[in-house]
Order: C-alpha cells, then sequence, then structure tokens
C-alpha cells in the first residue's frame, strides 16, 4: 500500500443482508423465508397458541356444525397499487380466495378492511374497488363484511387492504404436507416468475421487449377440476412470497421428505428468464399470484396433469420434480449441466411489497 492511500474505514461498513439476530424488524420478516418463519415460530405463536398450536399453513381448517371450513386472512401492501396485469384490490382476493383453495376448500365469502391513507384520491379508492369487486365475481364469491379506517397522511402507501375468507372442504379432501411420501410426483400449474417480475418492472420504470403481466387470477376452478380428477392429491401450495422454492422448502420441511426438482423442467418465460438475469434474480425465488404447485401420487399424475393442461388456468402444467427418500427435508435442484444444487428456503425476499 502506497503512502498516499488511505486504509478502508472497516467500522463504517455495513451488510445489506437482513441479519438473524437483528432487534428491531426488518424487511426481509415480511418476505415468506427463514426470518419470517423464525419471527412467526419464535415471537407470535408461543404468545398465541396453546401447548399444541395449528399447523403453520395459510389457511386453518376447522369444524363447525359438522361441516369442515377452511379459514384464512391475508394483508396487502403491494407497491405499486396498480400494475401490469393487476391491483392490489385484485390480490386481496385472489391473494385469500387462493390460500383456501389450497386445502380443496370451495372459497364462499370473504371479509374486506380497507386502511386508507389522509390524502389519496377518491378517484384511486373507487378504482381499487372496483377491482376488487370484479374479481371477487370472477372467483365466485360474495364480499360480505367489511371495515374502513383512515390513517394520517404520511403513515401509509394509499392504500392498505386486508381480507379475510371462509370455503367449505369436500369430504375425502385431505391436503396436508405430512401425506407427502417418496415416489409423488411434483407438477406445477404454469409459469413462474410473472409477478414478482411484472411489480419490480413497474416500481423502477424498466421495460422490456415484451410487456410482463402479472398472473394474478383466481385458482379455485382449477382445484376443483383436479379434485374431480382424484380427492386423493397430498398437498398443494400457491408459491407467493419466496417463490417456488419457498413452496418447496417448507413442504419438505414439513413431510421430512427430500425433493428433486429438475430444473430445465420449470417453465421460466423467456421474458422473465431475461429480466432476472439483467436483474441478479433466481425465477425459483420470484413471486407468483396465479400458480400452484401439487404433490400427487405417481399412480394418479398423468390423470391430473391432464385435467389441469384441459383447464385455461393450467394450460401451461409441467412435472417439475419428484419426493426422494434422500436428502430428508431438503429441496435439490438438478441443473442442464447435470450438477446439482440445492435449493435453500431464502432468508428474506428477492423483491418486497409484492403483495
Amino acid at each position: 500500500m502506497s503512502e498516499t492511500t488511505a486504509a478502508p474505514d472497516m467500522l463504517s461498513w455495513t451488510c445489506p443482508a437482513p441479519l438473524r439476530d437483528r432487534p428491531r424488524v426488518v424487511m426481509g420478516h415480511g418476505g415468506g423465508g427463514a426470518l419470517s418463519a423464525e419471527l412467526i415460530e419464535q415471537v407470535v405463536v408461543p404468545a398465541l397458541g396453546g401447548p399444541e398450536p395449528a399447523p403453520l399453513t395459510d389457511s386453518a381448517t376447522v369444524e363447525l356444525g359438522g361441516a369442515r371450513l377452511a379459514f384464512s386472512t391475508d394483508s396487502f401492501v403491494v407497491r405499486p397499487l396498480f400494475f401490469p396485469g393487476g391491483s392490489i384490490g385484485d390480490l386481496a382476493v385472489n391473494g385469500t380466495v387462493n390460500d383456501l383453495a389450497m386445502s380443496g376448500a370451495r372459497p364462499a365469502v370473504l371479509s374486506c378492511g380497507l386502511i386508507l391513507e389522509e390524502g389519496v384520491e377518491i378517484d384511486t379508492v373507487a378504482r381499487v374497488a372496483e377491482a376488487l369487486g370484479a374479481a371477487a365475481k370472477a372467483a365466485g364469491v360474495r364480499v360480505v363484511t367489511g371495515d374502513t379506517k383512515v390513517v394520517e397522511a404520511g403513515h401509509g402507501d394509499g392504500v392498505y387492504i386486508n381480507t379475510s375468507g371462509i370455503g367449505l372442504i369436500p369430504d375425502g379432501v385431505d391436503l396436508r404436507p405430512e401425506r407427502v411420501v417418496p415416489g409423488d410426483v411434483v407438477i406445477v400449474s404454469g409459469a413462474v416468475g410473472l409477478h414478482g417480475v411484472a411489480i419490480m418492472s413497474e416500481r423502477e420504470n424498466l421495460r422490456f421487449e415484451v410487456e410482463i403481466e402479472s398472473d394474478c387470477a383466481p385458482l379455485g376452478g382449477l382445484v376443483e377440476a383436479m379434485l374431480a380428477v382424484t380427492p386423493d392429491l397430498h398437498v398443494l401450495r400457491d408459491p407467493t412470497r419466496g417463490g417456488l422454492a419457498a413452496s418447496l422448502n417448507e413442504i419438505a420441511a414439513a413431510s421430512g421428505a427430500g425433493v428433486v426438482v429438475q430444473e430445465r423442467a420449470v417453465p421460466v418465460p423467456p421474458p422473465v428468464a431475461s429480466a432476472c438475469a439483467m436483474l441478479g434474480l433466481d425465477p425459483m425465488y420470484v413471486a407468483n399470484e396465479g400458480k400452484l404447485v401439487c404433490f400427487v401420487p405417481r399412480e394418479h399424475a398423468d390423470a391430473v396433469l391432464a385435467a389441469m393442461r384441459a383447464h385455461e388456468r393450467g394450460a401451461e402444467a409441467a412435472v417439475i420434480g419428484e419426493v426422494v427418500a434422500d436428502h430428508p427435508g431438503m429441496v435439490v435442484a438438478r441443473t442442464g449441466l447435470g450438477g446439482t444444487r440445492v435449493v435453500d428456503l431464502p432468508l428474506g425476499e428477492q423483491l418486497p411489497r409484492i403483495c
């Protein structure tokens, strides 16, 4: 080192990644990855749960009056409010409807809570409400109750929404990770990464040769078509925050089985692949809002795949992997070059505020 070159001040360096031992909430705690799981399991669940807390799934199964119901709640803080292919109003309906559908339930009713920031334009609120109503109609659900609150200017991003939903689970349907066994086939309903990249392109004013639109859509009809083939599906999951990688890891951890994914079999549209390459993202970790991943017994896989491809929401469905007895609780991807890599649960999230 020359006499004119100052030594770097390492004490002033900071790590851009969220650290697990931070005493305050960071954005990664809302990303659906390892930080989210730690916050829920170590802080929230012990404060709320009894000696046998319910499984941490997107919707709870409860018995009431002899019927099995799925109950779910979700909050939506996406920025921007409107994006290619949808809006916060569409997300508020489809996100909760899809969580119910992943339990095999037929979504029936929703509640809607609006949190509005002082100063937001009434026309904006009207557009959000209209989108929400249209999405509910398309999903075949009714919004039956709700609430509205207003917070001071500077304490929100225009509009936040909370929706809760209830659906009826048909007899004979039992979808849970504990049913996953070696030999199960892993199927994804279509192309991944569209929603997250659509949000990022709008947020950062990025333009690509082909406009990338969110896949935001209700999945209840697709699930009904799959269950009509066989009620013996083992587990369903919609890979939203944390993307396909997070969903596969959560299922592997809960089932204690290993999952092998053929990387080239995962349907990634060329525009999404190009955008992810440019932004330094892995498509398997990018959020989706209109896709599902299914673990199905091998003997039913062909029939279920055919039923999915016959439905508009599953036209691009593909087998992407299988469940194995090796490396229990882990997800491994086989690359196009013949190697393997571990697909970890993300720590935080690549794209914050995407739902």
